[in-house]
């Protein structure tokens, strides 16, 4: 006979773990993105249609670099943990290990990747 009360079976499961927090990081990161991606958009279409030289200038002034920095990270942060959702919800066992760790793991290399790249125009 298993002497567990209520509380103690929910423990862990539901409402009781990350849900609250991973949602306000969704809220927060959209809206940061929201803000960011217009400003990135009108320096990025602004340095779209020029030459090599004009473009690493564009990227090497600390506005657009620094813009572009923080959209790769809060963008990737945000993907990462959209498809770790999308993961949790359709897919169990090992698979779902598997295919979190891969999202998650393609978000960073994708920051990892621009971000060398906007270092080495930046300086």
């Amino acid at each position: 006979m298993r002497y567990l009360t209520d509380r103690k079976r929910a423990v862990g499961r539901g409402s009781a773990r990350s849900g609250t927090q991973h949602m306000w990081f969704m809220h927060v990161s959209s809206i940061a993105l929201a803000i960011l991606i217009p400003f990135w958009v009108y320096i990025f279409g602004s340095a779209l249609g020029q030459g090599h030289d004009q473009v690493l200038a564009t990227f090497a002034k600390p506005f657009p670099s620094i813009l572009t920095g923080l959209v790769l990270v809060v963008g990737m942060r945000h993907f990462a943990a959209g498809a770790q959702t999308m993961i949790e919800d359709y897919s169990h066992g090992a698979t779902r290990h598997a295919l979190v760790i891969g999202a998650i793991s393609l978000s960073y290399a994708v920051m990892a990747t621009g971000l060398y790249a906007l270092v080495r125009i930046a300086l």
